[in-house]
């Protein structure tokens, strides 16, 4: 919990001498959270409270999310402080890797992991997911729209200009035109806010090669990269942790999964045991420093166990979630 972490934060401020702000979004199963704009706010909250200082340390783990989200983060947190650090303790994917980029340096635990930041887009154009509910939607990966075109090209031979009008179609017939325009627009620009954000962390000459791996040549947005490949092959600057930091972090990292239960699907059936019925609060994403408090998105509800009748003779045992509140929450010690 928050009141825990405070003296895990104190010493990861001496350790650094820093200012520490953790940005968790989390992973659990069916409560899953991502980078998203609306907690612009809340980082300006915390940032105030802090004040301008010469070093920040951002313990960031994430699976990623809304790439201009990460982007308007990672800058606003630099207004604030003249060195930003990114402290790594397991994940950082996707547009968690972006805010890494725009850090002077990254330290990465043994088992902790970036990824490719090339972007997903969601749109309501986007194709709809079969069985699912109407406003599911297949995200569509930049990516994965270069792998068709490439498949095109090279294995069924549409390699000449007069073939693109044919690709096209062929695309467009399952991709909504404006979403492939998109996609086009979003592959440029990650490109250009990545290489902007690492200015500050490796030489120039590096930079072209590690966006293009970033963004394409890992092969796949699920693809991990580790501290010695970010290091050694991508030439990031990458710090390695000491025993004593290493632990720190750990410690940092285990007391917030145990209170977001990051490892852990939430099934209803399970938590509800015997009872008949019983109430809920699950955390599912934090914003916290010493100066700021803890900001957190929590769900609270409550689930009921019922018996239905869908049909004459026929019972059922169905679990009912009345969901009473989901939102940003605050507190301090």
């Amino acid at each position: 919990m928050y009141a825990d972490r405070i003296p895990m934060f104190k010493q990861l401020e001496a350790a650094r001498a820093s200012r520490v702000l953790l940005f968790v979004t989390g992973d659990r199963p069916g409560l899953e959270t991502k980078i998203a704009s609306e907690v612009y706010d809340l980082f300006v909250n915390q940032l105030d409270n802090i004040g301008l200082t010469k070093k920040l340390t951002l313990y960031l783990y994430t699976r990623g999310g809304d790439t201009l989200a990460a982007w308007s983060i990672i800058n606003l947190i630099k207004q604030f402080a003249d060195e930003v650090e990114v402290v790594v303790p397991s994940k950082c994917h996707s547009a968690g890797t972006l805010m890494a980029l725009g850090a002077k340096s990254i330290v990465m635990t043994k088992q902790a992991t970036l990824g490719p930041i090339d972007p997903s887009i969601n749109n309501p154009l986007n194709p709809c997911i079969p069985g699912a509910a109407p406003d599911a939607k297949v995200p569509v990966s930049v990516e994965d729209i270069k792998g068709f075109i490439e498949l095109a090209e090279k294995d069924c031979h549409l390699d000449k200009p007069e073939h693109l009008k044919d690709v096209v179609q062929i695309l467009s017939t399952h991709i909504h035109p404006l979403v492939l325009g998109r996609v086009i627009r979003a592959k440029s620009q990650i490109q250009m806010l990545a290489k902007k954000l690492m200015q500050n962390q490796v030489d120039e000459a590096k930079i072209d090669g590690i966006v293009k791996f970033l963004c394409s040549e890992s092969g796949s947005h699920d693809y991990t990269i580790h501290r010695r490949e970010a290091r050694d092959s991508l030439g990031m600057q990458i710090e390695k942790p000491d025993d004593s930091l290493y632990q720190l972090i750990k410690r940092i990292y285990d007391d917030v999964e145990a209170e977001l239960e990051l490892t852990s699907r939430f099934d209803p059936g399970s938590f509800l045991g015997g009872d008949a019925q019983k109430s809920y609060e699950l955390r599912r994403c934090l914003i916290e420093s010493i100066a700021g408090g803890s900001h957190y998105f929590v769900s609270e509800g409550n689930l009921r166990r019922q018996q239905v009748q869908p049909q004459p003779g026929v019972t059922q045992q169905v679990i009912n979630d009345q969901r009473s509140f989901e939102g940003w929450k605050h507190e301090t010690v």
